[in-house]
């Protein structure tokens, strides 16, 4: 295998060490750097020219991605802050951060290879607990939980250092479909009000449904991607409403950027009694 192949299986950058261990000589190195067909990224990181560029400043800075950059690689909902995030344990040699990049000092829960890039999904979900904001860093471990990434028996037996992780891995519940489910329900939470998740009724399930009647229904970024599921939407809300149900419909611009007005019409829809049967 050529040297310029086993770097794409590696996505597209490596470490000399790891070269040298794979069986490729000083000089196919050297040669390879002066033909251009790689180049070095600091003194002892050989890439591709399309490596990621991602990967590339994790290896600049001395340290790897973590937080929502791992989350992002790993394909997670999450909200993204505009920056880039990488970990570095103390005195590890790292350069400084430049605009738009934050480090996180940690080690752990997972031990890795000094020569990794990216931190496992483990650690990766430690640093948006210690963060990112608790409904955000919730929506990501649901995320994870609901991509089969991790279950909630492994999470459980990680030591967490830190009360912050602790307590996102105590609320994680892995129901929500995606990220944008998980925000609502935990605002919900902070109010008293409990949202029973993953229902079926008249023959799917619901997003959430408070008390008896009251079902919420929750359409993410890139949902209604056809008009045959937006019409099969309509029609299960209709059955719905016909079996004597009340429902709530928003969507993630308005979770986002328009909360306090869903919320104010969940709770008058539960103080005309709308979640009680009838």
């Amino acid at each position: 295998m050529s040297l310029t192949h086993w770097l794409a299986a590696r996505d597209g950058i490596a470490h000399t060490q790891q070269a040298l261990r794979a069986g490729f000589t000083r000089y196919a190195i050297r040669a390879a750097v002066d033909a251009a067909v790689i180049g070095r990224v600091r003194r002892d990181w050989i890439a591709l020219p399309d490596a990621p560029p991602e990967l590339r400043a994790a290896a600049e800075l001395g340290g790897r991605l973590a937080c929502l950059s791992a989350v992002k690689r790993l394909g997670l909902w999450h909200l993204a802050d505009g920056q880039e995030h990488f970990s570095a344990a103390h005195g590890s040699g790292h350069t400084a951060v430049g605009p738009g990049q934050r480090m996180h000092w940690s080690i752990g829960p997972v031990a890795l290879s000094r020569h990794a890039l990216v931190e496992p999904v483990e650690n990766a979900l430690v640093h948006v607990a210690e963060c990112q904001p608790f409904e955000n860093a919730l929506a990501v471990w649901d995320s994870a939980l609901n991509s089969k990434l991790v279950t909630p028996h492994h999470l459980g037996r990680l030591q967490l250092r830190t009360r912050a992780a602790r307590a996102v891995r105590q609320a994680m519940s892995g129901l929500s479909d995606s990220g944008i489910e998980t925000i609502p329900i935990t605002r919900l939470g902070a109010l008293g009000i409990r949202v029973r998740q993953q229902v079926a009724i008249a023959g799917h399930r619901v997003d959430g449904l408070i008390g008896e009647r009251l079902v919420l229904q929750i359409d993410g970024f890139a949902h209604h991607s056809t008009a045959a599921q937006r019409g099969a939407d309509i029609a299960h809300d209709r059955a719905l409403t016909l079996l004597g149900y009340t429902v709530l419909r928003v969507d993630y611009r308005q979770v986002l950027f328009g909360w306090a007005q869903v919320e104010a019409d969940i709770l008058r829809a539960i103080a005309q009694g709308l979640h009680e049967v009838r």
